[in-house]
């Protein structure tokens, strides 16, 4: 099927060598560029049968119609001109991000001839030197103002300042302490400047030596008997000493790094970054992408770190630190750290932490990422729009008369084909109805797809015969049967459909791997659109359908574990609990050690050796 694609080039024109490649619609448009080590070797994976491919690739192949590329002399030259293409051209396959503006950032504008400092949300003025993000605009300004004891740097808006300037009358700040007024002027345009630096040089390390600095010119004052300079010396040292109490530490060997958390699933990923200053958090950034391709967590690190540290045309790029600690490195790292390292000016660290503090806030920008992708997905549930438009969309890709307002979804789960548990999940209007969700426990079943068949079988008979007893919210009709699996389950779907006598049902299936959308009897799969609101429907209900199934597995399976372990003598319920909380699960406590289980209290080596044996046999 690799020669269905007629602009795929002869093997023997690819260059062996690194370089950039770009794939190109009829229009010309780009659609995807990526680089290789090796041209030929990379080109050679995307014309392999269509079949084989992921269905993403699958796509940006068939949607495209010719493909060249650009060699150059190293991977690292390979590595520069793939971003600055992606940023110019915004090819559609390559991933999206959308950065979150909505945080606030502390900003000093050094290009101006009177610098001046203020809290913004915008990212993209020229010459502005930017610090943050921060999570609190509030907080920010507090902090803003606090420092503006410390280092009187003109905050005032350009209208403000002209006025004063023309009236030779400072503002109330001035008065009080917070501006150094360099409009009146009462410090020369030089010494706000350099005024302006201290608070950028301060606000880049969070320094404890600059107290140290005001406090030893405080003495020096006091004892030359300047006792205002000595005043206003010691309330700068009480402002930045209230300023660093708010950051906490959280290196000991108060290094600057930057550390990336990253989430994600089929169709988007949510990246937390923690700033780290002097050992300090100085900053939280968050930010979603989407993605078309399929891509490994080392792929998605290097796109992210790209992106984390460039900038738009005219706007001053985000700090670089030594050291920049990721979940997992990309197998070009070397070269990721070479072009980190020309931007910075000097050396750049790229690693994964593996131990110590660096690796509990890794685990910490971790929690983050996996809270905002979550919360992502909730949003996208909760707008009703979304809602409709998923349902009126999958009504029309199954060729369905109206909007499915009632979805039901099954899956299957077992432990090594014993405790099979079927699952039903229901979703209306688009959210789940957990009033509705039943669990089928399975005496036997050949496989998944006989295993699905009972199940429906099962299901089906409330609907053919609503007055069975105790038939409950079982006798409402659903608009579509959903079961987690390709072509097999769902012709075994189907397949119960028919025998139950309600052939009208509308059934369909959600294979994993690749997303394909499959009905029964059709030989081809349905491709939704990636990250359309249809698919992420299917997602939330396949997902939920997996949840429910597996946990209903295991907890059959330690209520198999418990009546076993109750046939020893001498081990009543409460031991048997005990034995259960201590190891968390029957899973975890069939590989416990004779010295692990022992150690439980009223459980001696004899209980242990007995309980080891008969989960032995158990097994």
């Amino acid at each position: 099927m690799s020669n269905d694609l007629s602009f795929r080039p002869k093997t023997s024109e690819i260059p062996t060598r690194p370089g950039v490649y770009r794939f190109y619609d009829k229009k010309r448009r780009i659609l995807y560029v990526g680089k290789a080590k090796n041209l030929r070797a990379r080109l050679q994976s995307y014309f392999a049968p269509l079949d084989s491919l992921h269905e993403r690739t699958k796509r940006m192949l068939l949607s495209a119609s010719d493909v060249d590329w650009t060699i150059v002399k190293t991977e690292f030259e390979a590595l520069q001109l793939e971003f600055t293409w992606i940023k110019e051209f915004n090819p559609p396959f390559n991933i999206r991000f959308k950065d979150d503006k909505s945080y606030p950032y502390l900003a000093v504008s050094l290009s101006d001839k009177v610098p001046r400092v203020f809290v913004t949300r915008n990212r993209e003025l020229k010459g502005v030197r930017y610090f943050g993000p921060y999570t609190q605009a509030w907080a920010l300004r507090q902090t803003l103002d606090t420092l503006l004891k410390a280092f009187p740097v003109r905050s005032c808006s350009s209208g403000v300042f002209a006025t004063a300037k023309r009236s030779s009358r400072p503002c109330l700040l001035a008065d009080i302490g917070k501006c150094s007024a360099p409009c009146v002027p009462r410090v020369t345009e030089q010494q706000h400047l350099d005024l302006a630096k201290d608070l950028v040089g301060f606000m880049n390390g969070m320094d404890p030596k600059q107290v140290e600095i005001l406090r030893d010119r405080m003495l020096q004052a006091s004892e030359a008997e300047n006792f205002e300079l000595a005043a206003r010396l010691r309330d700068n040292i009480e402002a930045l000493e209230t300023v660093l109490e708010k950051s906490t530490i959280v290196f000991s060997d108060l290094t600057d790094a930057d550390l990336f958390g990253i989430a994600h699933d089929e169709l988007a990923a949510t990246i937390s970054l923690f700033s780290v200053r002097g050992g300090r958090i100085r900053g939280v950034r968050a930010w979603t992408m989407d993605k078309e391709l399929e891509q490994t967590l080392e792929e998605l690190v290097r796109q992210i770190v790209l992106y984390a540290y460039t900038a738009a045309d005219g706007v001053e790029p985000p700090s670089i630190p030594k050291e920049v600690l990721v979940p997992g490195l990309p197998d070009d790292y070397t070269d990721l750290e070479q072009f980190l390292a020309g931007l910075r000016g000097s050396a750049v660290s790229l690693r994964v932490p593996k131990r110590g503090d660096k690796a509990a806030l890794a685990t910490t920008a971790q929690e983050n990422a996996t809270h905002a992708l979550a919360l992502y997905k909730t949003r996208r549930v909760s707008d009703f729009s979304a809602r409709t438009e998923a349902l009126n969309k999958l009504a029309i890709a199954l060729d369905l008369a109206e909007a499915p307002l009632r979805i039901e979804c099954y899956d299957i789960s077992h432990l090594s084909g014993t405790n099979i548990v079927g699952s039903m999940v229901v979703f209306e209007d688009g959210l789940p109805k957990k009033a509705h969700y039943r669990q089928f426990n399975i005496e036997s079943a050949t496989d998944d797809t006989d295993a699905i068949f009972q199940v429906l079988t099962r299901r089906l008979k409330y609907l053919r015969d609503p007055e069975t007893i105790d038939a409950g919210r079982f006798s409402y009709m659903p608009s579509l049967i959903v079961v987690d699996g390709g072509i097999g389950q769902v012709n075994a779907a189907a397949r119960a459909i028919s025998e139950s006598g309600l052939p009208d049902l509308a059934v369909c299936g959600l294979a994993k791997r690749l997303e394909e959308v499959w009905r029964p009897a059709v030989d081809a799969p349905i491709i939704l659109p990636r990250a359309s609101e249809e698919l992420f429907l299917l997602q939330r209900l396949r997902d939920e359908s997996h949840r429910f199934a597996l946990t209903a597995s295991r907890r059959k399976h330690s209520s198999a574990i418990s009546s076993t372990l109750l046939e020893i003598p001498g081990l009543g319920e409460k031991r048997v609990m005990d034995l259960l909380k201590r190891f968390g699960s029957a899973k975890r406590l069939q590989v416990a050690t004779l010295e692990e289980i022992s150690d439980v209290a009223g459980i001696g080596p004899e209980l242990a050796r007995q309980v080891l044996e008969l989960l032995g046999r158990h097994k």
